[in-house]
């Protein structure tokens, strides 16, 4: 007897094979082909007499321009229904929260979860009494006579990332300690105990070298090497690609936009224990669109494709990303505009921003709503925070640590920003101030000029600076941020805020900021 356990996690919204660069942009992921590899293993899987398992491990009502379009016309158009339709579909057998499912507030969630026809589970969270999402802390499901629990957990990291509003009324708790308490007892109940956790690893797979400050954002290490009892371990959130045996143990990281399925297999003797195991990641590029999904969303797509197409504004100059590096290096008319934008909406004159992935295209002549969902591809909110000079030093070596010169003079990008994962989104561009960065210089003494206002930044000087919610506080591993130092919220997604400034402002001029020097 075999159990092939199926996952897929951080879809972010994406159901069609596409990244929206274009209208007929074509990429291998999407939730789409990732549901007919699902249903190709459950098909074979009952032919076979085997069991398939399918858990949908979290992040997947936000994060596209889909989910963004669907939240906008939730009072008309009704669409953000169709998520939770597509998962039933598919029979999952369970879900669990991202922390990302929260971003929307629980007006949205509540409602677009309300029809689901499987659990979500979690252990390690109590909500509000007035959510009604969490239904069970585990699931014990008999399937051939074999019962299969399945403890569900989530990043307990959420309070320090989400708006509180989002959030109020609910607790979160370790996920290593809600493990290490239901794990026993799910062991004398089942005959197989699955721990899917919406999070990822803190340390290295192999070495067990920590990979990431122990902040408690990621315990996925702690649990599978110290709670015994687990047979197999669903993962997500980090958005990495991992099948592997870790302590033994069987775990998944399908990546993210659905480019591939987790499929952990488990064989079972005649006396229902786990003899054999093995963790595999299954591609997804070949794999046709789900028929049924393909309709059910046919008329959503389309809507969110004209959509995408409107134009809103033209650029006098060059405001498109051409290299990615030199961006960050030297500044970019497109972040220059994104910084201003935040000023505006905040009324400071120092802002920051992030260029987030190398997908960025930046905005070309003819300005439409794709090019602004494209380039700013998250749905954050911004804050103003009270800093002193120390703080924004801190913040600048930071960044500075980005780069790594290399002996040929040449610039990659740092292990601290590259492993165990590309983290592109923590390195932010300044405006306001005049800085420069001596990259021939030991970390953290990189910082060799900043001024503000053709002054030198003092360590006591009292600043107001703007930047998105996330990078606020302290997000990325910027301890110079927090939220006690929040004096201003502004609760419109910069996305929209960059839109409304466009409609506003319809004939925008491509600057080229010249406040950040390089040495190297």
């Amino acid at each position: 007897m075999k159990i092939k356990i199926l996952s897929t996690s951080d879809v972010h919204g994406y159901i069609y094979p596409t990244n929206f660069s274009t209208r007929d942009d074509h990429h291998a992921l999407g939730y789409l082909k990732a549901a007919s590899v699902i249903e190709d293993v459950q098909r074979q899987a009952e032919k076979d007499g085997d069991i398939a398992i399918y858990i949908e491990d979290g992040d997947f009502v936000e994060g596209s321009p889909m989910t963004d379009y669907a939240y906008q016309t939730r009072d008309e158009k009704h669409y953000n229904l169709d998520l939770v339709r597509m998962v039933n579909h598919l029979q999952a057998d369970v879900g669990i929260l991202g922390n990302h499912e929260f971003n929307y507030g629980p007006d949205y969630l509540n409602p677009t979860l309300a029809d689901r026809t499987y659990p979500i589970l979690n252990a390690n969270m109590q909500e509000d009494p007035a959510s009604h999402i969490i239904d069970a802390p585990y699931k014990i499901i008999e399937k051939n006579n074999i019962k299969i629990a399945v403890l569900g957990l989530t990043t307990q990291y959420i309070p320090h990332w989400e708006q509180p509003k989002h959030i109020e009324g609910w607790k979160f708790e370790p996920a290593f300690e809600a493990a290490a308490k239901y794990v026993p007892e799910l062991r004398k109940q089942a005959d197989v105990v699955i721990v899917a956790y919406h999070g990822g690893f803190e340390r290295d797979l192999q070495t067990g070298e920590p990979t990431e400050a122990l902040t408690g954002e990621n315990e996925g290490y702690q649990i599978i090497t110290e709670v015994p009892g687990i047979d197999a371990f669903v993962t997500g959130h980090q958005h990495r690609q991992i099948a592997a045996k870790v302590n033994g143990i069987p775990t998944t990281q399908p990546g993210f936009r659905g480019e591939k399925v987790g499929c952990i297999t488990l064989t079972l003797d005649d006396n229902k224990k786990v003899v054999d195991s093995s963790a595999e990641l299954l591609d997804v590029a070949d794999a046709g669109d789900e028929m049924w999904m393909n309709a059910l969303t046919y008329d959503w797509n389309h809507d969110v494709q004209d959509w995408l197409d409107q134009r809103i504004a033209t650029i006098d100059g060059d405001m498109e990303i051409h290299d990615p590096m030199e961006a960050r290096l030297h500044g970019h008319p497109y972040l220059e505009f994104v910084n201003q934008v935040e000023m505006d909406a905040m009324g400071t004159d120092i802002a920051a921003t992030a260029l987030f992935n190398n997908e960025v295209t930046g905005l070309g002549h003819d300005v439409t709503i794709r090019n602004v969902m494209n380039s700013y591809v998250y749905p954050n909110t911004l804050v103003t925070e009270a800093i002193t000079g120390k703080d924004l030093r801190n913040a600048l070596e930071r960044c500075a640590s980005f780069f790594e010169l290399q002996p040929d003079g040449s610039l990659t990008v740092s292990k601290d920003f590259s492993y165990p994962k590309m983290q592109l989104y923590n390195y932010d561009f300044y405006s306001g101030i005049d800085y420069t960065f001596d990259l021939t210089q030991p970390k953290g003494k990189r910082v060799v000029e900043l001024k503000y206002h053709d002054k030198d930044v003092q360590d006591t000087d009292e600043l107001k600076v703007t930047m998105n919610q996330y990078r606020g506080v302290g997000g990325g591993n910027y301890d110079c941020f927090s939220a006690d130092k929040i004096i201003k919220q502004n609760e419109t997604e910069v996305p929209r805020l960059l839109i409304a400034y466009l409609e506003n402002h319809p004939n925008i001029k491509a600057i080229q900021p010249t406040n950040l020097k390089i040495i190297k």
